[in-house]
């Protein structure tokens, strides 16, 4: 392969910036620009070593630098690699980009360094995956289960259950090749039992999307409540910092704020909504439906009411909109005056989960943390050994897969012959083969790697 270069640091002003290059010839376009303190031939060069010298243009010198070495097939992509560790200024760090480019090398691809480390054979598809959701992660726990996912957890639940598939597919092609050897009523039951069995174990792993999507996309959450009864004060609160503006006066939320909080390692992604009443102007009514519809689409609804007041036409609106939903009752104020009873039959209709808080002091969120932690389960959430799927793509397959196991069962005992259940089993293979790349088109590898950032 040719080799490729690109910048792997984000942009902007920092300590360090890197240049990142890849490909059998690397060293020779380094060689052209960057001159080492003590001249060493290559081959004398070990990998994982560094070297202090200049990236020179013209004998002219552009900066002071560190040079990495990884040889193949030692690296990353296991092909010959470096990496130029620069002052981390945007001119400089873009000009020795650009001298490795007049040199030989080619502009990367988002992704490509980790694209030939999967096409290399280095790692599987989804481990290739997971070094782009860990880069994306918004808490520990997803940053733990992408490097679960990294060490190959997913892979080798998957090769386990793929041969468990094939241990019994021996005798299946045994079976269609030598139709004369009577073993159909053995080989069947055997293709029961196998196939009882890896359903049990996709439908394991197709169940624990449901605590991925939790790790990877958070709890959406909606703040809603009428003007001024402690939105904007309880996300302020939550997050510790001024986000939103917080006035005396009614309506000063026109638009959504949202903003990212870890509770338990899982990200609750929390949304301050217009407050809802009746609609002074039309930007106003754009926020309101706006409210309305982010409560609709919530995974779960933070209700808020001023608990020093009645509740008013507005806050019935409010239980309206948040019945039959899964949400938390707020009663807000609690340092000026309590109007409002937790055990009120208005709030008890609507859910078990309601608390007094003053959003002004943070007095109720430790209690308003523990609740959540609670709704969701998020305490029995175990990255240590269970193997959960976070990426939608590879819970559609293992769903797949599993409908190809129920085809396959009812082919069995619909007693059809080998070769059509034997359709079936493959089909299952299949569908496993392309979670970890083996099957996988290029169409759906390109657009997997386009989601990478550039230099990596």
């Amino acid at each position: 392969m040719d080799v490729i270069a690109s910048i792997s640091t984000a942009p902007g002003i920092g300590g360090i910036g890197i240049v990142r290059m890849s490909g059998k010839d690397c060293f020779s376009v380094l060689n052209k620009i960057f001159r080492p303190k003590k001249e060493e031939n290559i081959e004398n060069i070990r990998g994982y070593t560094i070297k202090y010298g200049v990236i020179i243009e013209n004998n002219e010198i552009i900066d002071e630098v560190l040079v990495s070495y990884f040889k193949e097939p030692k690296s990353y992509t296991t092909e010959n690699m470096c990496e130029i560790n620069t002052h981390g200024g945007n001119i400089i760090i873009k000009k020795i980009l650009e001298l490795c480019l007049k040199n030989g090398a080619n502009l990367a691809e988002p992704g490509e360094f980790t694209k030939r480390a999967f096409l290399n054979g280095r790692i599987d598809l989804s481990q290739a995956e997971s070094v782009i959701d860990i880069i994306n992660s918004k808490s520990e726990k997803e940053v733990k289960a992408g490097i679960k996912q990294l060490e190959g957890m997913l892979s080798k639940k998957i090769k386990e259950i793929k041969q468990e598939i094939l241990d019994v597919m021996v005798n299946v092609d045994v079976s269609i090749d030598y139709p004369e050897y009577d073993v159909d009523d053995v080989t069947n039951n055997q293709i029961l039992d196998m196939l009882d069995s890896i359903e049990i174990k996709l439908k394991n792993l197709e169940k624990s999307f449901d605590n991925g999507k939790l790790i990877k996309d958070g709890i959406k959450t909606a703040i809603i409540g009428k003007p001024n009864a402690g939105k904007s004060s309880l996300l302020n609160a939550i997050l510790k910092e001024d986000r939103a503006i917080v006035t005396e006066y009614e309506g000063t939320t026109r638009d959504t704020i949202e903003e990212f909080v870890n509770i338990e390692g899982i990200p609750l992604k929390l949304v301050d909504t217009a407050g809802i009443r009746e609609a002074k102007d039309e930007v106003e009514k754009i926020g309101i439906a706006k409210s309305k519809e982010i409560a609709n689409e919530a995974d779960l609804i933070i209700a808020i009411f001023d608990g020093s007041k009645e509740l008013s036409e507005e806050d019935y609106k409010i239980l309206d909109i948040i019945y039959g939903k899964k949400c938390i009752i707020l009663l807000n104020k609690v340092d000026l005056k309590n109007n409002l009873k937790e055990e009120d039959i208005r709030f008890k209709n609507i859910t078990d989960h309601v608390i007094k808080i003053s959003a002004l002091n943070g007095d109720g969120l430790e209690k308003l943390y523990n609740v959540i932690a609670k709704m969701f389960n998020l305490n029995e959430i175990n990255l240590d050994n269970d193997v959960i799927i976070t990426n939608l793509r590879h819970k559609k397959l293992i769903s797949n897969a599993i409908e190809n196991v129920k085809k396959a069962k009812q082919t069995v005992n619909e007693n059809m012959p080998l070769d059509i259940i034997a359709i079936f089993i493959k089909d299952i293979l299949e569908d496993l083969g392309n979670i970890t790349g083996e099957f996988v088109t290029d169409d759906i590898i390109n657009e997997i790697f386009a989601k990478f950032c550039l230099g990596k």
